[in-house]
């Protein structure tokens, strides 16, 4: 489905909408100047908005390089060259220095083709000391059998883990602080017009956007990819609406400097919290920029 979603020609930020990143600036105070690395970064509309919005430097890394070339075209195109600029790279070898950027971002598909772990810490190696580490991911709610979590990996294009996964992941490699928001919740406040938190392709798009879409991803993957997608969808479709077993969430967290102990991954007197303590509610899937504007 993401990858459906990033061959759209159409300004569509990622799940979440333009709110959840605006809750990434507010959470790890983004300022003016300060570096901040995206990756999974796609065609990067959240690095974007950080430096239109807080006045940030950004950089962009993603696997895929026709999406890279994407985001250098719409760079120079909006004339932000100068505050933005792109790699592709593996998000497992990741080729910047260590303590280089004030603020790094996993997006959702940080792990879509490699293990979430490695690409995990990663992240933290090039944050600095002090400076902050956040994941935007899908999240499982419930146990899923692992043919089941294969097939919905790739039709998702992200690798979800459970939420004490993820914590685990980032209290061994040196973050503490955790802050943890659930951004899949039906009854918020800021809900925007889509009625379900995982909307499908039929959904998303008019009828010439789809068929724009399909011939992009037809000259990718041929005929049998974009048949095998479709053929994935109403399994994968149920599980993700009626079940409810996937949710996205926010993480976000500090790096500690060398010696320093990291608290709990629970955040408390050594005891592991239940996610729900753990969690606030958020925004659900797949907003647009006007879709998510507050009034």
């Amino acid at each position: 489905m993401l990858d459906l979603v990033r061959l759209s020609p159409r300004r569509i930020f990622p799940p979440g909408g333009e709110a959840l990143y605006r809750q990434v600036a507010i959470l790890t105070e983004l300022s003016p100047g300060q570096e901040v690395l995206e990756v999974a970064c796609g065609k990067a509309f959240p690095l974007e908005f950080f430096v239109r919005e807080y006045g940030a430097h950004g950089t962009g890394v993603d696997a895929d390089a026709h999406l890279i070339e994407a985001a250098e075209a719409r760079s120079r195109e909006e004339d932000l060259n100068s505050v933005l600029s792109f790699q592709k790279a593996s998000p497992v070898d990741l080729p910047f220095r260590d303590d280089g950027f004030d603020v790094v971002l996993g997006d959702v598909g940080l792990a879509h083709r490699v293990d979430p772990a490695p690409a995990i810490r990663e992240l933290v190696r090039v944050a600095r000391p002090g400076g902050h580490v956040v994941l935007v991911q899908l999240v499982w709610k419930a146990p899923v059998p692992e043919d089941r979590k294969e097939v919905l990996a790739e039709h998702l294009g992200a690798r979800p883990l459970m939420m004490v996964e993820l914590r685990r992941i980032l209290k061994d490699a040196g973050v503490g602080e955790l802050h943890t928001e659930d951004w899949t919740d039906e009854d918020t406040a800021f809900r925007p017009r889509l009625k379900k938190p995982f909307p499908d392709f039929a959904e998303l798009f008019t009828l010439l956007e789809k068929l724009g879409i399909l011939r992009r991803a037809w000259r990718r993957w041929g005929w049998r990819g974009v048949r095998t997608v479709f053929q994935r969808e109403a399994e994968v479709h149920r599980l993700l609406t009626r079940e409810r077993i996937l949710g996205l969430s926010l993480v976000t967290g500090v790096k500690k400097e060398k010696g320093e102990e990291v608290e709990s991954a629970g955040g408390g007197e050594g005891e592991e919290k239940s996610e729900e303590e753990m969690q606030t509610s958020g925004l659900p899937l797949f907003g647009t920029r006007d879709e998510n504007r507050r009034s």
